[in-house]
């Protein structure tokens, strides 16, 4: 029978062995055998830190406890059988009894309030998710729609476009946006809402007027929709001969024509389709267009585009994480952007953008789910990969408000397990940005 994490596991798991407090000293590695919040440690299974955290377990008199030797730094203290009483849990003084008594009450409200506090993150979680849904439906059908019922269709796009502005511009705490999640049959779609929300990014922190962000939500959405009237096969192929590379860039000036039959977009909007794939360099196509000649709509889309198709490419393989797009971006291709706004967006993603795998300190694996605030750079929002906690219930710290806990380093997707991602990443749901208006 399974066990349920909350509950704690109090049987002994595949590679440990049963020890008690007695023979705990910092470096060892030890697994509390309780429920998660019936304990103060913020996780249920880590290495001693220190003596204190060894008395600590003492008090709480727990008649076994677990360890893995593999996670030790040093091995746990012989074990003394000739003791009818583990001298461990015997407190030295009332005075000492009080004190850990009173520390352990005063850490365990704090776990609370923690507590707590990840709920609510885990409900912005889930709003961004039933908002993205929602898009992610209706997109779907506007894009469907599109050559059949054009102006229903825009309306629609236009609708989704306002909604989720209003979400980049609603609570700032609690408000996550649109999660970019590449399912297989959203295809289009996926792109489009992912597109959108980076390029939202962009605008709030270009500090664009409200009233300009709606255009640049409905570009973005839009920017493809020339797309549907290439062949899939084309669209796919990364060595496209001369003829269907003329094709495939036909779909700008094809989803411009298209739009503007609509009849009910703005100028801004239609730039956006038109001028996406302009280059700041004056490489791009269809106009070769360079530098402020582009339309700023346009220039913000062409960033957005351009990362989700390194984060997400058509080819799973060869995808890279939110960090090495941002790498690229700005190493490799910062002649194609307008270096300002790509200033700006790198800022506003974060040295670890949300999405990215990371190794903590203290070595346990984690994904960035907001970035970090604009002045403290290094320390994102993460979500926990602690298997003895459900995921429904999953540890969400803002590295910034904990002690002694930061990023070691970015990892990339391909280093991790099956179970890691699972965890972390379920079908790759990402929140791209917390756009919190600190970071602005």
């Amino acid at each position: 029978m399974a066990t349920d994490p909350a509950r704690g596991d109090s049987h002994i798991q595949e590679g440990e062995i049963a020890i008690v407090a007695a023979q705990l000293r910092p470096g060892v590695h030890v697994r509390l055998p309780i429920p998660w919040m019936e304990h103060q440690f913020l996780f249920s299974s880590f290495v001693i830190a220190d003596e204190e955290q060894v008395r600590l377990i003492a008090a709480m008199r727990l008649p076994e406890l677990f360890c893995d030797p593999r996670r030790c730094r040093v091995a746990p203290l012989p074990r003394r059988p000739d003791l009818a009483v583990d001298p461990a849990t015997t407190v030295d003084s009332d005075a000492e009894q009080a004190r850990l008594a009173a520390l352990t009450a005063a850490r365990l409200a704090e776990k609370q309030e923690r507590s707590r506090a990840m709920q609510r993150l885990r409900e912005g979680l889930h709003k961004a998710h039933r908002l993205y849904a929602g898009a992610a439906t209706a997109m779907s059908g506007a894009l469907r729609n599109f050559s059949a019922r054009p102006q229903a269709s825009v309306a629609e796009v236009l609708r989704v476009g306002a909604e989720s502005t209003a979400a980049v511009l609603g609570d700032a705490d609690s408000v996550l946006v649109l999660i970019a999640e590449k399912a297989q049959d959203e295809g289009l779609a996926a792109h489009s809402l992912a597109v959108m929300t980076l390029a939202l990014l962009i605008g709030k922190q270009a500090q664009l007027p409200p009233a300009a962000l709606p255009a640049i939500a409905s570009g973005a959405l839009l920017h493809d929709i020339g797309k549907l009237q290439i062949s899939p096969s084309i669209l796919r192929s990364s060595e496209r001969n001369r003829h269907e590379e003329a094709l495939y860039q036909s779909h700008c000036q094809s989803g411009y024509d298209a739009a503007r039959r609509a009849g009910t977009l703005s100028p801004p909007v239609l730039e956006a389709i038109r001028h996406h794939h302009e280059r700041f360099d004056g490489r791009g196509f269809p106009d070769r267009l360079s530098g402020s000649a582009i339309p700023l709509t346009a220039r913000i889309v062409a960033i957005a585009n351009r990362f989700d198709n390194l984060v997400n490419p058509l080819d799973p393989r060869r995808a890279l994480s939110p960090s090495e797009a941002l790498s690229v971006l700005w190493t490799r291709e910062r002649a194609a952007c307008d270096q300002q706004l790509l200033e700006l967006f790198i800022r506003g993603m974060g040295v670890y953008p949300p999405g990215s795998i990371v190794r903590l300190t203290d070595g346990r694996i984690a994904a960035v789910v907001a970035a970090a605030a604009a002045d403290r750079p290094l320390l994102p929002t993460v979500m926990v990969y602690a298997p003895e906690v459900p995921r429904q219930q999953s540890i969400i710290l803002d590295l910034a408000q904990t002690d002694d806990l930061g990023v070691e380093r970015a990892l990339r997707l391909q280093e991790r397990s099956l179970e890691e991602l699972d965890y972390l990443l379920p079908r790759r749901k990402i929140s791209w940005s917390h756009l919190a208006e600190r970071r602005c």
